[in-house]
């Protein structure tokens, strides 16, 4: 069983709590997801199944939809509605100050990793550092918000303000920082309060599985060779199938990274352009199917 498996992720649920649980459906522990999604998020999980973990750093690089509910005039420790509450104030902001804000953080800026994630830093998880209470410099990244827009009109509730955006962004990007970078334009405070993952890459929301419906059989995993439709496949024959399995250089014909197949249209290994000859490419995924 080699391929990509999609999942809409139920809300409650940790990536790993998915991964675990669809793992032991199907029988295999060669398993893993492309994309952290928290708890409180639902939508687009991508997992990797067999060889397919092989696909990982591929997959993970591509640009991520979401839609995501805000809240004005709350702040809690983790950015998310979930958090331990640090601050609450009285928002008035209208739909033009929401609009105008939204169109300064589209593109390419400088986030800071919210202290509640993963991330590490001197080899440790920052969310370690903030349940020891330990004082740390957080990271700071480039990421690329390609695509921002208003859903709706924003909703005025409890002198808090709602809104509901979707956002096309690159790989890193934490919604919940998001959120709080959008309050702070507009010279206030703000917590991401819903999160559902809509895409990621070319996969969409429409095209995953309930976790109820793996565990009555009824998915299809895509295989290998459809996950990567959008690079050059070429079929060879016998003899130079032998040369891929041995991992040999190869002459670069095509300018590109190349998904080869055997006579069987099995994937037997992505190569990409060799760094010290660009007339050669060099194996990067070796499959064993």
């Amino acid at each position: 069983m080699d391929g990509i498996l999609l999942i809409n992720k139920p809300q409650n649920l940790t990536s790993r709590d998915v991964v675990n649980k669809v793992g032991k459906i199907i029988g295999t522990k060669k398993i893993g997801h492309t994309g952290t999604l928290d708890p409180l998020a639902t939508g687009v999980l991508v997992l990797c199944v067999g060889e397919a973990t092989k696909l990982n750093e591929i997959l993970t690089s591509e640009y991520k939809e979401y839609e995501a509910e805000i809240t004005f005039g709350l702040l809690t420790d983790t950015l998310d509605i979930t958090g331990n509450i640090l601050r609450e104030e009285n928002v008035i902001v209208t739909k033009e100050q929401v609009l105008g804000a939204l169109n300064k953080i589209k593109g390419k800026y400088i986030q800071e990793t919210p202290i509640y994630s993963a991330v590490k830093v001197n080899g440790k998880k920052l969310y370690e550092y903030a349940r020891n209470n330990e004082n740390v410099v957080l990271p700071k990244r480039e990421v690329d918000i390609k695509e921002i827009e208003l859903l709706d009109d924003i909703v005025l509730e409890n002198d808090k303000v709602i809104f509901n955006i979707r956002c096309l962004v690159s790989k890193g990007t934490y919604i919940r920082a998001l959120a709080y970078d959008i309050a702070k334009i507009l010279g206030t405070i703000g917590v991401m309060s819903k999160l559902k993952r809509t895409k990621q890459g070319k996969f969409n929301i429409e095209d995953c599985y309930k976790i109820e419906e793996i565990e009555n059989n009824n998915y299809c995993i895509i295989s290998i060779e459809d996950c990567l439709d959008n690079i050059k496949q070429i079929k060879v024959d016998s003899y130079l199938e032998e040369k891929i399995k041995n991992g040999n250089i190869l002459e670069n014909r095509d300018n590109c990274t190349v998904l080869f197949l055997n006579s069987q249209n099995k994937p037997l290994a992505l190569y990409q352009s060799y760094e010290k000859d660009q007339s050669k490419i060099k194996p990067w995924k070796m499959f064993k199917i």
